[in-house]
């Protein structure tokens, strides 16, 4: 449970049952059609329906475990600290900070601290990863048209 909420990489044997269950699970996913299927557990013999949205979500994170990468499983309306937020962007607080006052990631405040939702942080990486893969891009486009690479 500790790779859950604490994003530690899994063993390698938490690896290999991973593998196993991913692709055993995702066959099965293949064939549903219930929105609510039952899922049984062995040892006990309970039968507990699960809605199919978490079943792909349980087979997101076995696919993840078995290629040995951390994760974690965070609630979308979660609030972090501005330092959670600068660690999780990979940059310094009062960077961070200057981005909020900037308008450039919405926040609020609780008394004198900052709190930012989770998903705003995510919405914002995921922009500036996409700003960076363009920016790419149009480099190497440059550079072709000015022949630096050679085919």
């Amino acid at each position: 449970m500790d790779t859950l909420k604490n994003g530690i990489k899994p063993s390698k044997a938490e690896q290999e049952v991973a593998m196993a269950s991913y692709d055993a699970l995702a066959s099965v996913l293949a064939q549903l059609k219930d929105e609510n299927p039952e899922i049984e557990i062995e040892e006990t013999k309970e039968r507990i329906k699960i809605p199919l949205n978490v079943l792909k979500l349980l087979a997101q994170m076995l696919k993840t475990m078995s290629e040995g990468k951390p994760f974690s499983l965070v609630p979308m309306a979660t609030e972090v600290t501005t330092q959670k937020a600068a660690e999780m962007l990979g940059c310094s607080r009062p960077h961070l900070v200057k981005l909020l006052e900037e308008g450039k990631i919405p926040f609020t405040k609780v008394g004198k601290h900052r709190r930012i939702k989770f998903d705003d942080v995510m919405t914002y990486r995921n922009r500036m990863k996409r700003k960076q893969k363009q920016h790419l891009i149009d480099m190497m486009k440059a550079d072709e048209e000015l022949g630096l690479y050679d085919s």
